[in-house]
C-alpha cells in the first residue's frame, strides 16, 4: 500500500472497529460478550475448535474431500485426488451479472456450496476470508459470509470478494457499501461497527458461488476456503517477545520503487505495489515462475516484469489498488503447488516458528519514519517480507520500499518491528490516532507441506 502519511482506505476500517478510540476507550474483552445464541442456519461442525477465552485469533478452513462433502451443495460436487476441491456438477441455474467496472451484462451458469456453521473459538470483531482456486477462462467465483452475533441475531450475506485469476471475463472486485447498522465490510474485512459495545460475531458460514458461461464444460475448482476471526484489543504497545532463532531464508529481492509510474491502470507502480511485490518474492522462493508468454504483455523495457504481472493480477477494481489481502493470497495459489492464507499472528515467536520450518511471511504494518530505525520512510500501510532473524533476534526483512533490488534486504530492530506490526493503534504524522493491523500477515506455503512445515503451520493456527 501507499507509503504516504495520509488517510488510507483502511483508516476508515479503524474508525469502524473502534468508534470509541478518541476517548481512549478500550473495547470490551471477548469474554464480556453476551453468550452466543443458537448457530444460524445449521449445527456446529465437529471440527470446530473449543472456545478458549485467552485466544485472540481463530482461523478455520475447508480443504479436504471430507470437508467438501460436508457442506451444503446446490449444483456443486466434491472432487477427490491429490488436491481435493469443489467444482460445478449440474448447475443450479442461470443468472445475469452486470460488471460494475465494465458495464457489461452477461449470463452465467452457477452452482453454490455453503460451509457448515463454524462456531468461533474467539468471538470476533473482525473476520477476513481467503481462498485458493483455479478459474479457467469463462469462469469466476464469489465468496460470501453470513454470521451470528452474540445476541443471537444474524448478519446479512456479505460479499467478501468476486474473483477470477484473469481479468478478461470479469473485473475482480471487492464490494463497497455493505452493512446492517451493526457491522460493515471494508474492502476485504468484516468488522463490528462499535467494538466497545461488546457485540461480537460468534459464528459464521461461508458461501461459495461458482460461475461459468452457459453450456460450457469448464468449471472453477476451489481447493481452500477459510476465514480468520479475531478480537485483538486496542493497544498502542505490545509485550516484547524473547529472541529464539538465528536463521535467514534465501528469498528473491524485488523493489517496488523501480516501477514508479508504470501501469497507471493498476495504481501506478512504486509505493502502491508493496503487496504484489512481496507476494512475488515468496512465490518465487517456492519455485513459482511465469512463462515468457504470460509476461508478453509487459513493456519489454521494464525490469522485473513479473512484478508488473503480480500487480495486474492482484488488482481490485473497486478498491483501486493491489493491496486486497485475500486477492494476494489467491494470486499466490494460482501457481502450481502453492496455497495461501490471510491470518493474524501473536508475536515474533510465531514468525520464528515459521522461519525455522522454511516458511517466510508477509507482514502488514503502519509507522512513522522515526518508529522504525533504518527504514527512512513513514507509511499508513505497507507490506514487507520477513525472511529471518539475526543472532541478536533482530528482524531480517525483504522490504520492497527500497530504491533498488540490491537494497531490499534490511535488518530492523526487533522491538520496533514487533510493536508496529502487532499494535492496533498508533499516532500518525499529524498526531491523530490511526490504525494498526494487529499482526495481519499472508502465509504462502506448499500444497503438500512437509511434516515439519505442517507442524509449524499448525502451531500458528493454520491447517
Amino acid at each position: 500500500m501507499s507509503r504516504a502519511e495520509q488517510p488510507s482506505r483502511r483508516t476508515v476500517l479503524a474508525a469502524a472497529v473502534a468508534a470509541a478510540v478518541a476517548g481512549g476507550t478500550v473495547p470490551a474483552a471477548a469474554g464480556s460478550a453476551t453468550a452466543a445464541g443458537p448457530a444460524a442456519e445449521g449445527g456446529t461442525g465437529a471440527a470446530d475448535a473449543d472456545r478458549d477465552p485467552g485466544r485472540q485469533v481463530d482461523y478455520r478452513s475447508w480443504t479436504t474431500y471430507r470437508d467438501w462433502r460436508g457442506g451444503a451443495a446446490d449444483g456443486t460436487r466434491a472432487v477427490a485426488g491429490a488436491r481435493p476441491g469443489v467444482v460445478i456438477g449440474a448447475p443450479a441455474g442461470t443468472t445475469q451479472y452486470t460488471d460494475p467496472h465494465t458495464g457489461t451484462t452477461t449470463a452465467w451458469e452457477y452452482a453454490r456450496w455453503t460451509s457448515p456453521v463454524h462456531r468461533l473459538a474467539v468471538p470476533a470483531t473482525e473476520v477476513i476470508a481467503s481462498w485458493n482456486a483455479r478459474t479457467p477462462g469463462g469462469t469466476w467465483i464469489q465468496v460470501e459470509l453470513k454470521g451470528t452475533y452474540s445476541d443471537g441475531t444474524a448478519t446479512p450475506w456479505y460479499v467478501m470478494g468476486r474473483w477470477a485469476a484473469g481479468d478478461q471475463d470479469i473485473r475482480r472486485t471487492s464490494v463497497d457499501d455493505q452493512g446492517d447498522g451493526r457491522s460493515s465490510v471494508w474492502t476485504d474485512t468484516f468488522a463490528i461497527d462499535d467494538a466497545s459495545s461488546g457485540l461480537r460475531l460468534t459464528s459464521y458460514r461461508l458461501r461459495l458461488t461458482l460461475y461459468r458461461r452457459p453450456g460450457a464444460d469448464v468449471t472453477p475448482t476451489v481447493w481452500r476456503l477459510g476465514a480468520m476471526g479475531s478480537d485483538i484489543p486496542d493497544r498502542f504497545t505490545v509485550p516484547a517477545s524473547t529472541p529464539g532463532l538465528a536463521q535467514e531464508l534465501t528469498v528473491p529481492r524485488y523493489s517496488q520503487e523501480i516501477h514508479k509510474g508504470q501501469y497507471p491502470e493498476y495504481d501506478n507502480g512504486g509505493e502502491a505495489w508493496c503487496s504484489p511485490t512481496s507476494s512475488q518474492m515468496i512465490i518465487e522462493y517456492w519455485g513459482g515462475r511465469l512463462t515468457e508468454e504470460q509476461l508478453a504483455w509487459v513493456d519489454p523495457s521494464y525490469a522485473d516484469p513479473q512484478v508488473c504481472h503480480a500487480a495486474r493480477y492482484t488488482y481490485d477494481y473497486q478498491y483501486g489498488g493491489c493491496g486486497n489481502w485475500p486477492f494476494n493470497a489467491a494470486y499466490a495459489a494460482t501457481f502450481d503447488g502453492l496455497q495461501g492464507v490471510v491470518t493474524r499472528l501473536r508475536s515474533l515467536t510465531d514468525l520464528e516458528t515459521l522461519i525455522a520450518a522454511g516458511i517466510p511471511a508477509i507482514t502488514s504494518q503502519s509507522f512513522l519514519a522515526t518508529e522504525l530505525t533504518g527504514a527512512g520512510y513513514g507509511t499508513s500501510g505497507h507490506l514487507m517480507t520477513v525472511i529471518g532473524f539475526t543472532a541478536t533476534g533482530d528482524v531480517i526483512a525483504n522490504d520492497p520500499a527500497s530504491d533498488s533490488n540490491e537494497q531490499v534486504r534490511r535488518v530492523y530492530r526487533r522491538r520496533e518491528f514487533e510493536n508496529i506490526w502487532l499494535r492496533t493503534k498508533r499516532y500518525n504524522a499529524s498526531g491523530k490516532v490511526a490504525s494498526g493491523t494487529g499482526g495481519v500477515c499472508y502465509l504462502y506455503f506448499p500444497a503438500h507441506p512437509t511434516p515439519r512445515q505442517r507442524k509449524a503451520l499448525a502451531a500458528v493456527g493454520v491447517r
